[in-house]
């Protein structure tokens, strides 16, 4: 598949704007999608960042499969990196935000403090990709509506500080990569909404996850559209367009005779039915999935290449994991 390309013009305009505001921060709020951590991390951020305290937050952990989101945490904690979850939305987890971010910028103060210079707000940059729920969450902190928030990426688009007592928050627009290089990554962030639907093909999208799910969560079709899981021949693996559609035709046909969608001339239509699927995975209307596990994590399951295993996680979390997806708990050496 050819790399999918998303930088409009204003996201150029942002990054440059960020990499000076933070010249003016102590530290870093990363807003990442529980649902893949990992994907949903912009690496042109980490680069920006440098050695700047950051406070990983992990948003939608309403939506994301629990077992996944624990073995995430554990693996973050192992590398040392400050972590809270929260569901923006609910205000689930927030109260755990801003004590986390005065811990990470403790060192910050003390040098201030050593310095002699007077106390002063805290001033941290609330950075992440697009539709991750930054505004949510910043609306949520700041108990009243600081902040534009939407169901689609690209809502805010200008920088703006809000003031919470001790702390100064700056709101930023989102920001993706120039090139989705990693396709898997990328089709994995189009069915979680991060790029918009008029940049992708979503019928490709559509064709992934009922792929994904097959191999990772084979009852979520059958119980809520009655769709037998694809056989798992290592299209995932591929990333073979063509096999994707081919092997998630049936199953696009089926979800639209289920829900009666019908183009003009009584044929199935396949679009609809992609867009349904898609709207309610990202809804969580099929169950809390992830689309990405922890590349230390004990279990078969879909991550990053980029980081180095470890040590596996507890073997009841792998028997957890075994038995909402219907795969064995793998041995362990």
């Amino acid at each position: 598949m050819e790399p999918i390309h998303w930088f409009p013009g204003h996201m150029a305009k942002a990054k440059r704007q960020m990499e000076e505001a933070l010249r003016r921060v102590d530290a870093v709020l990363e807003l990442v999608d529980a649902r893949l951590p990992s994907a949903s991390s912009n690496p042109m951020l980490r680069d920006m960042l440098g050695s700047r305290p950051k406070v990983l937050v992990m948003t939608r952990m309403d939506l994301a499969d629990p077992a996944a989101t624990r073995a995430w945490v554990d693996h973050f904690r192992r590398h040392g990196q400050p972590v809270v979850l929260v569901d923006a939305r609910s205000g689930r987890g927030i109260e755990g935000i801003l004590p986390a971010l005065e811990e990470a910028a403790h060192a910050v103060r003390e040098k201030e403090a050593r310095r002699g210079l007077r106390p002063r707000p805290l001033r941290a940059m609330v950075v992440g990709i697009p539709n991750v729920g930054k505004s949510s969450l910043i609306n949520r902190l700041a108990g009243r509506s600081a902040t534009k928030i939407g169901d689609r990426p690209g809502v805010t688009q200008t920088q703006q500080w809000i003031r919470l007592g001790k702390v100064e928050l700056l709101d930023t627009p989102g920001v993706l990569w120039p090139k989705l290089t990693d396709q898997r990554a990328a089709l994995a962030l189009a069915v979680s909404g991060a790029i918009k639907s008029d940049v992708v093909d979503r019928l490709l999208v559509a064709a992934y996850f009922i792929v994904f799910a097959s191999r990772y969560y084979p009852h979520t079709l059958a119980e809520r559209y009655g769709a037998s899981p694809v056989a798992d021949t290592g299209i995932l693996d591929h990333g073979d367009a063509g096999g994707l559609w081919q092997a998630a035709e049936p199953v696009l046909q089926a979800i639209a005779e289920r829900r009666g969608l019908r183009r003009g001339g009584g044929a199935w239509d396949e679009e609809r039915a992609a867009d349904l699927l898609l709207r309610e995975v990202q809804t969580g209307k099929l169950g809390r999935l992830s689309l990405e596990w922890p590349p230390d994590s004990p279990v078969d399951a879909p991550g990053p290449d980029s980081a180095a295993p470890e040590t596996g996680a507890p073997d009841s979390l792998a028997r957890e994991t075994a038995a909402r997806s219907d795969r064995p708990a793998p041995s362990r050496g």
